[in-house]
């Protein structure tokens, strides 16, 4: 199944909730250290509820590690300064998508590093929260694989 990476994630509800998605749609979560919360945290079990239990997100020590250990047909960084929308790729079963930290986005090495990829927004807006820009993307790819 595709592949979710949180760079550095912040925000321990956000997180929550992606670790409810992952259960609810199928696909491999992966966590990218350092992450701004403990996996144990309440805040992030409290929006992870008993999916906690059922979830198996993976964490890592840097990026390159992660990568170097999953299988990807592709590698997205999913970013506001992205150069192809998200609705204009055909992805694959094994592809990955890699969002930044809540605060600052992904870095520009990482977004030059792999295909860069946006979701159209107003101009009046900065970002779409984490939690939402995951699930954005993960029913597009859900979708474009059939639900399966």
């Amino acid at each position: 199944m595709f592949k979710i990476i949180l760079f550095e994630p912040e925000i321990p509800p956000n997180t929550g909730n992606i670790i409810r998605l992952s259960v609810n749609t199928g696909f491999d979560l992966h966590l990218v250290k350092p992450l701004g919360f403990s996996v144990d945290d309440k805040s992030l079990k409290r929006a992870g509820m008993d999916y906690m239990k059922r979830s198996h997100f993976k964490v890592w020590e840097s990026l390159d590690e992660c990568l170097n250990n999953i299988s990807a047909s592709s590698i997205y960084s999913v970013t506001t300064k992205g150069n192809t929308c998200y609705t204009d790729i055909d992805f694959k079963k094994e592809d990955a998508f890699i969002f930044g930290p809540e605060s600052r986005g992904l870095p520009r090495e990482i977004r030059e590093k792999y295909e860069s990829i946006y979701m159209p927004m107003r101009s009046q807006g900065r970002s779409l929260n984490l939690a939402n820009a995951v699930s954005v993307i993960t029913y597009e790819v859900w979708r474009q694989l059939g639900f399966s």
